[in-house]
């Protein structure tokens, strides 16, 4: 009998150990990961007390959310309503009680609900709790540019793709667009309708193709090629070479573009007339000589095989690289893994955001500098006094300044006689490339451009992409969008 007792001492002694660890845990260390899970009803209700910070465009003026007060249950709560509707939807994102959060509301919500571990903010907070008044937000000001952002919108609607612009000097995001896009207020209202895209043939308006949407990037790539080529010293802008209007790889033809019948056939040329052109016979021998590992690794330096750091949640930003079996895929001997040719222009298995195309350009624009691409501008308190301030931020150096000017200067000639004259913009010299990518069905491409102006001191970077196209060509298609985004940055446009 008195084993027996002595046997349940222990047990009850172990439960009692056991609660008091577990109850130390939650209360404690885990506390704070508990508060920010998205699906803690509690905490979420609990915010709605809170008057939520505004966000602002870059201007400061223009508000794209907003409050609305609400007696529910004899509290006073606050909801969150976007004034414009829309506006840069993707980015700002929503606030809900039924549908937690996304975008800027839920990468900065800590800020919004002044529960951030700022001096300032505690002190306010602290205070206004004893007072017994209600607590208030910090206010977020983001990058975009309104007019930018509203030409990018409007060109796209209609269409499936985004647009993305980037200052290159600093990494600050000035407009991110993406089609179909979706009215925030619906989220929390009519859930059903916000998902729905009225006259889209691509749905998942909700789906931010900016960040998230992974497209072949085609000619584009071409970009990166030419850097590896140049910064690893094995080609120059004169390299010659000689198109017979295809490359044999593996024994099969790689045409040009055109009719496959009837391919474009250069003869010779350089390295900076293939990039002019678009040639892709050059390309496929220049990628057959480096090989797909060189190639890869200065994707690598981009950017590619990361998320890229961009201040939206994780899960709304995709990496950009090879993918295999609906998984981004980093081989482990692209010697024997990868075919290089292909590779080169664009296609294999290849997928880009649109965020990571700008970042590419935006690079070239910045003397080589990789920058990170930034969306707040600012955040402030209720008062107006700064709390902090976008610090532009330098990821890496992807390659020599030498190499960055060569490559200026061939993509210059690509919008001033070649592929991308549709970007053309009167008295200001732009650099760009263009990308119409294969989608495995007859005809159909997925039209890309990227740029940046002034070529000479460059302001803006951009990358625009619209989906299957029928006889859809980067030049014709994405260039024009990408001169009219330009063109609302640039001063005096």
């Amino acid at each position: 009998m008195n084993r027996q007792i002595a046997r349940l001492g222990v047990v009850a002694l172990l439960l009692i150990v056991a609660l008091i660890v577990a109850t130390t845990y939650w209360q404690t260390w885990a506390s704070a990961g508990l508060a920010d899970r998205q699906d803690n009803s509690i905490q979420r209700v609990a915010q709605f007390k809170i008057k939520r910070g505004l966000i602002y465009a870059g201007d400061g003026k223009t508000v794209l959310a907003a409050n609305t007060k609400k007696k529910v249950g004899g509290q006073t709560l606050y909801f969150r309503t976007y004034p414009t509707h829309g506006l840069a939807a993707h980015a700002v994102g929503y606030s809900t009680i039924a549908r937690s959060r996304a975008g800027i509301e839920r990468a900065e919500n800590d800020y919004l609900t002044a529960s951030n571990g700022n001096l300032n903010s505690a002190v306010r907070t602290t205070l206004d709790k004893l007072q017994g008044v209600t607590v208030r937000g910090n206010n977020v000001v983001l990058t975009l540019n309104v007019k930018a952002q509203k030409v990018a919108e409007s060109l796209l609607r209609g269409k499936c793709g985004a647009a993305v612009a980037l200052d290159p000097q600093t990494g600050a995001v000035l407009a991110i667009a993406s089609s179909p896009s979706y009215d925030p207020n619906l989220i929390e209202s009519n859930f059903a309708k916000a998902q729905k895209a009225p006259g889209s043939k691509c749905g998942a308006p909700l789906l931010d193709r900016a960040t998230q949407g992974l497209y072949p990037p085609g000619s584009t790539f071409k970009v990166v090629t030419t850097v590896a080529a140049l910064d690893t010293g094995a080609f120059r802008p004169d390299s010659s070479f000689v198109d017979p209007g295809y490359c044999e790889e593996y024994g099969r033809r790689i045409s040009n573009a055109g009719n496959p019948e009837a391919p474009e056939t250069f003869g010779r040329l350089t390295l900076a007339t293939a990039l002019q052109h678009s040639v892709n016979s050059v390309y496929c021998n220049i990628g057959k000589q480096l090989g797909a590992g060189p190639i890869l690794d200065y994707a690598e330096r981009f950017g590619f095989y990361s998320k890229p750091p961009l201040d939206l949640p994780a899960p709304e930003r995709a990496a950009s690289g090879l993918y295999k079996n609906g998984s981004l895929w980093k081989p482990s001997d692209p010697k024997t893994q990868v075919d290089p040719g292909r590779l080169a222009f664009g296609q294999e298995r290849m997928l880009v955001t649109p965020l990571q195309m700008a970042m590419v350009a935006a690079t070239v624009a910045n003397d080589g500098v990789l920058m990170r691409p930034q969306l707040v501008k600012r955040i402030t308190s209720p008062s107006g006094s700064t709390i902090s301030k976008l610090r532009p931020d330098k990821l890496q150096r992807v390659m020599k300044p030498q190499t960055a000017a060569q490559v200026t200067a061939m993509m210059e000639s690509v919008v001033t006689g070649g592929t991308g004259t549709g970007a053309q913009i009167s008295g200001v010299r732009v650099a760009g490339k263009t990308g119409t990518a294969e989608t495995g069905q007859n005809n159909v491409y997925v039209p890309w451009f990227v740029a940046f102006a002034p070529a000479d001191h460059p302001r803006v970077a951009v990358a625009v992409v619209v989906e299957d196209v029928y006889r859809g060509f980067g030049g014709s298609v994405s260039a024009p969008i990408a001169k009219q985004i330009m063109e609302a940055i640039l001063p005096g446009r």
